[in-house]
């Protein structure tokens, strides 16, 4: 399994991370993505990643939450670590109108500085997104650039909006805990969805699944989020776990998922 979204460098896992790495692996998990937040986050993310760089693979970006009034200082810091280091992807960005909406304007003037940066170094995206679609997927339009690829992360969003997102080409649905929720929606949207346009993760230590929600989220989880959607596609666990990692592997040119 291919954990496309966790953030285990937090201090949430500082005092077992090693026990959830081996619960991890245990579980059957043979890489994870490390996706950054913004400079206070990218130490953490870079010390993990060294710490065993066949098993972990960092992306540099700004998460759109931290966009604030020192989001110009905050793109000079990743357009800094981009030209130092080798990441496989540009994220967390994206755009997150839900907390906030008075940074609006620096939120898109960012995400549009990261999709030229993912243009440039041939990287694809991961793009969180909450109450901002159509905002997001407007400025995607703009680009018009076949070349660019991503995740939709943490996708709970209609069959609409899928499909528009599918539309864009080269882009897949990360699916998480969401899918196993009691009152979500997404199982009947998915069901609609071929197996060939999701991706799996967890946005540990977030969005923990079912039977665990409200505890602490992490990669070895990722077993209940493949079991829901074996029961979505009428299909085998092993299938589900087969296709999303050739999925990540469309997504994320620059690992090889063996």
């Amino acid at each position: 399994m291919i954990d496309t979204h966790s953030h285990i460098y937090l201090a949430d896992f500082y005092s077992d991370r090693d026990e959830v790495i081996a619960r991890a692996k245990q579980a059957g998990v043979s890489h994870i993505i490390l996706p950054n937040i913004d400079s206070s986050s990218t130490q953490a993310v870079l010390s993990l990643a060294s710490s065993e760089p066949d098993f972990f693979h960092p992306a540099m970006g700004l998460h759109p939450t931290s966009v604030k009034a020192d989001f110009e200082q905050e793109l000079a810091h990743v357009e800094q670590q981009l030209r130092q280091h080798n990441f496989c992807a540009i994220g967390e960005i994206g755009m997150d109108l839900y907390w906030d909406k008075s940074f609006l304007e620096e939120q898109k003037i960012a995400f549009k500085q990261q999709l030229s940066w993912a243009i440039e170094y041939k990287l694809p995206v991961i793009i969180h997104v909450r109450d901002a679609f159509q905002e997001t997927l407007t400025i995607i339009r703009q680009y018009n650039c076949p070349e660019l690829r991503g995740i939709f992360h943490s996708f709970s969003g209609s069959l609409n909006i899928a499909n528009e997102i599918i539309a864009l080409g080269g882009f897949k649905l990360g699916i998480n805990g969401v899918v196993t929720f009691n009152n979500a929606k997404l199982p009947q949207t998915l069901a609609k969805i071929p197996l060939e346009n999701i991706v799996l993760e967890t946005d540990a230590p977030f969005l923990t699944p079912a039977p665990f929600r409200g505890k602490r989220n992490e990669p070895a989880y990722l077993s209940h989020i493949t079991n829901k959607l074996a029961e979505i596609y009428f299909c085998s666990q092993e299938k589900i776990i087969k296709k999303t990692t050739e999925n990540s592997q469309e997504i994320f040119k620059t690992i090889t998922f063996a």
